[in-house]
């Protein structure tokens, strides 16, 4: 088997999702992260962004991709919630997919992007949207212990805020680079 560019950004981005969804109270290695992903069926979406759903089914494929990854989760030993298996999942499209060149893509601006308590701190901060309260109000649930629900409600406000923007582009607000 050749060593081919969407494995290798399959593995980057497994790594770095692995490390920025684990956390305390649902603690796992990144090759757990990695088989998780595997056995889910995101790593066939790599190989181009037209596996990706269309913008308008963006919403539906996530809380099935969720779903699976919490399952694939559980069967491993592992207790993810929907806020755990989000941030896997976007953190793992965002660096292959955002990250990796196809940030213009109608698909890749529709894709989620990660939450965490940084980026609703700042968004709360800034009042974007004037939704301050529903970001205050996630940031006291912890993005980590989200049900589907209240992620979806997140998601839902970024993108209502954002309006013909990328849903990427609200990491703006994202100061953990600092």
């Amino acid at each position: 088997m050749s060593y081919t560019i969407e494995e290798h950004k399959h593995r980057f981005s497994a790594w770095a999702a692995g490390r920025a969804a684990s956390v305390n109270g649902c603690r796992f290695s990144v090759e757990q992260a990695q088989t998780i992903l595997e056995d889910a069926g995101l790593s066939r979406l790599f190989a181009n962004s037209n596996n990706l759903p269309l913008p308008q089914d963006i919403d539906k494929s996530h809380r099935n991709w969720r779903k699976n990854v919490i399952a694939t989760a559980n069967n491993n030993g592992l207790n993810f919630t929907h806020g755990v298996a989000a941030k896997l999942i976007n953190i793992y499209l965002k660096v292959g997919f955002v990250c990796g060149g196809h940030h213009a893509d109608a698909r890749v601006r529709a894709l989620h992007p990660p939450i965490d308590s940084v980026l609703l701190k700042e968004l709360s901060a800034q009042d974007v949207g004037g939704f301050h309260r529903v970001w205050n109000d996630a940031r006291r649930i912890c993005w980590s212990k989200f049900n589907s629900s209240q992620y979806e409600t997140v998601i839902d406000r970024i993108r209502v805020s954002m309006p013909n923007q990328a849903l990427w582009e609200v990491e703006q607000y994202w100061r953990g680079y600092q």
